[in-house]
Order: structure tokens, then sequence, then C-alpha cells
């Protein structure tokens, strides 16, 4: 891969390459310079780069929702939404699905849920979760569920989703992550579906957060220590 910098030293873009993991942004990559996108006068600066454009999400979106399609049969699904930061992606990627289904001879139908996830910690120190919203789980019982995440970390958090959800006994579970984070801190976990495979660094934008701010923001980014500061909690 050819490697492009400007006279900032960022680079556009080292190490970017697609495998089965989805799209693979190399440790090195520190993405694109600011100035070379429109950024909201109020982030302008909390950021270092922009490391995922908006246009880069939306196509890898659009072949994501080709792929589920053809691996579900066109049989009908339940997609379940990951509240807060899952929105946007969930949203996108089942529009794609919907423009798949006007213009090709088969479609595939969707029912749609949203849920949220809080963590807590038994008195046997185990780690479990609460699935908090949604219809009765119980609902999914013998019935195609894909589960639509904004990124998945350390993999801990979704393989206990993936626990309490196949207790009900869905037909099949698959799982849509826009992002899979590289990092040491991982259980090795990957899903059935990723958009992007990125370095362990702090990304906000295109729904993600820190401490509620930034999901206004159209592309993916790198937040800066000025925006880490600026944005911590108060309490």
């Amino acid at each position: 891969m050819a490697l492009y910098v400007n006279e900032n030293g960022l680079n556009q873009r080292e190490q970017l390459t697609c495998g089965s993991d989805g799209i693979q942004i190399g440790d090195e990559d520190k993405g694109y310079r600011l100035d070379q996108f429109c950024i909201p006068k109020h982030y302008q600066n909390d950021l270092s780069s922009v490391i995922i454009p908006a246009g880069l999400i939306n196509d890898r979106t659009q072949r994501l929702a080709f792929n589920i399609c053809e691996d579900f049969n066109y049989e009908p699904i339940v997609a379940l939404c990951v509240l807060k930061g899952g929105y946007k992606f969930f949203t996108d990627l089942l529009d794609c699905i919907k423009s798949l289904n006007s213009t090709r001879n088969e479609s595939i139908p969707i029912a749609v849920d949203f849920i949220r996830l809080k963590s807590y910690v038994d008195d046997q120190s185990s780690g479990e979760i609460q699935v908090i919203g949604g219809d009765n789980l119980e609902n999914l019982r013998g019935k195609n569920v894909l589960v639509v995440e904004d990124i998945v970390d350390t993999g801990n958090t979704m393989k206990k989703l993936l626990n309490v959800l196949n207790r009900h006994s869905p037909k099949q579970v698959k799982v849509a992550s826009l992002l899979v984070k590289r990092t040491v801190r991982s259980i090795g976990y990957k899903p059935n579906y990723t958009g992007f495979e990125i370095p362990d660094k702090f990304v906000v934008g295109y729904a993600l957060d820190y401490n509620e701010h930034f999901r206004d923001l159209t592309h993916i980014c790198i937040i800066n220590e000025n925006g880490i500061e600026k944005y911590k909690s108060k309490s």
C-alpha cells in the first residue's frame, strides 16, 4: 500500500486493506486533516483527525447490507439495535437493505426493535448484563436475529448479550458492528459483519459519543486531549 504524507505528517492512507474482518485501518494511520472536511466549529479544537470519512462509511454499509441479505437467504429477520451509539449505523444499514428490497428480484422482510444494555456485577463478580427496553425477548424464538452495534471493544459485552439472546432459542443470531477495535484487551470475539477494524484509539462521531458529545459529528474522528479534558465528566 502506498504511503502519502502531507505537510503535517498525516498519512492518506497508510495500511488500509479489506479482509474478512472488514476494512482494516493500520495502527500507525493518523487519518486525514480536519481542514479537508466539513467539521462543526464547536468541535474543531477537540479532534486530531478524521479517521473514517462519512462517504467511506456509507459505501461500506451498502456492501454489508448486500452481504446480510445474501447470508440470511432473504428470510425474514428481526433487526435489533443496541442504543445509543448504534442508532446511526442501524438506520443507515436498514435503509440500504430497504433499497436492495426495492431494486432486486428478492427482498428480505424486516422487523425492528431497540434495546439498551446495562452492565452490573453479581455477588460472584462474574459480570452480567441487563437488557433494557425492547419487546419480550421470548418473541425471538425461532426467528433470524441481526444485532446491530456501533463498536466492539473487548467483546465482553457482546458475548454476554449473545448468551442472553440464545436463552430464548432464536433460529440464528448474527452481529453487525460498524467498528471493531484492535486491542490487547480483546477476548477474541469477532462479529459476523464488520465495517472497519480500527486501532486502539479513542474515536467519536457518527453517533459514537464521549459523555454524550460528538454524536452529531458526521465523520468518525480521533478525539484529542483538549476534547477529552473539555468534555470529561464533572462528577
